[in-house]
């Protein structure tokens, strides 16, 4: 195996890591695709649309995208108090790789179900 294509793949092996590390988890998809559909979202809507997350594990989640550049965290000045998430524009970037596992995910449902 040549040294060129050897640099390529460990490359191309590195960068998998790195998204799987930013993106990996069971909510971070799930809130993802909330604000792919929804654009701006406050923490509760978050939580009721992601069944099942618990408010300490949905900011944890919202704390690593924030510090990833993947959303905006928004605090806003009315009574009480609100926090609104956005997505950022190096965000958006991620829709085609969610869909595409959501579009698996249907598939491997229905193929397990015909099974």
């Amino acid at each position: 195996m040549s040294t060129k294509k050897n640099d390529i793949s460990k490359e191309k092996i590195l960068a998998l890591k790195d998204a799987i590390e930013l993106l990996g988890g069971k909510w971070k998809f799930c809130i993802l695709h909330n604000l792919y559909n929804y654009e701006t979202m406050r923490f509760k809507d978050l939580q009721e649309m992601a069944l099942g997350i618990s408010p300490k594990v949905l900011s944890k989640e919202l704390q690593e995208l924030e510090d990833n550049l993947l959303i905006t965290r928004t605090v806003n000045n009315t009574k009480p108090v609100t926090v609104s998430y956005a997505l950022t524009p190096h965000a958006k970037e991620t829709e085609d790789v969610v869909n595409a596992l959501i579009d698996f995910g249907l598939k491997h449902r229905k193929k397990i179900k015909e099974k």
